[in-house]
């Protein structure tokens, strides 16, 4: 067997961390989207102050057999960074839970929220196509997604309503933040444009914002 010495001992483990990362970093995505189906951001919102974690448990639509497990679920989501956590009673260690400026991207009334389209991208229809990567480079297939759900994403959106919508809010929510960065902060690449091809919309976002700067709107 071969000897590990100290050098070599911290690049395994250096290496095996690294390993680790990427083997567990769904975890990071699929808790945060757990979050955002069960309200956390919201509730912590409409609490107007920190809320402890009795006070989350009590208000969370979860079965009470899972009441135990909340606790277990806010500390992945402080250390990715949505949640900010702090001590109200140092004598009991109460802790309690506020928003970071990321997780207010996530509320449903954030004009800019991104919930839409994180349900979007972690939904299980998208993220089996990942699953099949390797099945797509080994055939002819055009897409991954055809090789998982045998047909194209317009033609399964085509056929489920379900995901048709999740699509058309998510691609509206991202353009909404988008394009009203672009047309306030970006106001000289307008300069002399007197009519605007939103070209693929659906909810017409960009349209929307162009219009509110005085622009002429051509729909196409």
């Amino acid at each position: 067997m071969e000897l590990i010495n100290e050098e070599s001992a911290g690049e395994l483990l250096q290496a095996q961390t690294h390993v680790w990362n990427h083997i567990f970093n769904f975890i990071n995505s699929m808790t945060l989207k757990c979050a955002v189906q069960l309200g956390i951001p919201d509730m912590i919102q409409k609490h107007g102050k920190p809320m402890t974690l009795s006070e989350l448990v009590s208000a969370l639509p979860i079965h009470p057999s899972k009441a135990q497990y909340v606790h277990r679920l806010m500390p992945v989501l402080v250390h990715s960074g949505f949640f900010s956590q702090q001590t109200l009673d140092s004598i009991h260690s109460q802790e309690a839970y506020s928003l970071t400026q990321s997780t207010r991207l996530l509320l449903k009334d954030n004009p800019w929220s991104r919930r839409p389209l994180l349900l979007l991208g972690l939904d299980p229809v998208l993220t089996k196509p990942w699953d099949c990567l390797s099945t797509w480079f080994q055939n002819d297939e055009a897409t991954a997604f055809s090789v998982a759900h045998e047909k194209t994403l317009w033609e399964y959106a085509d056929q489920d309503p379900r995901l048709n919508n999740l699509f058309n809010d998510a691609m509206a929510s991202d353009s909404i933040l988008v394009s009203k960065l672009a047309v306030s902060k970006c106001k000289g690449t307008f300069d002399g444009v007197n009519s605007l091809v939103d070209v693929g919309r659906t909810r017409n976002a960009l349209l929307k914002r162009a219009s509110e700067q005085g622009l002429r709107i051509k729909v196409n």
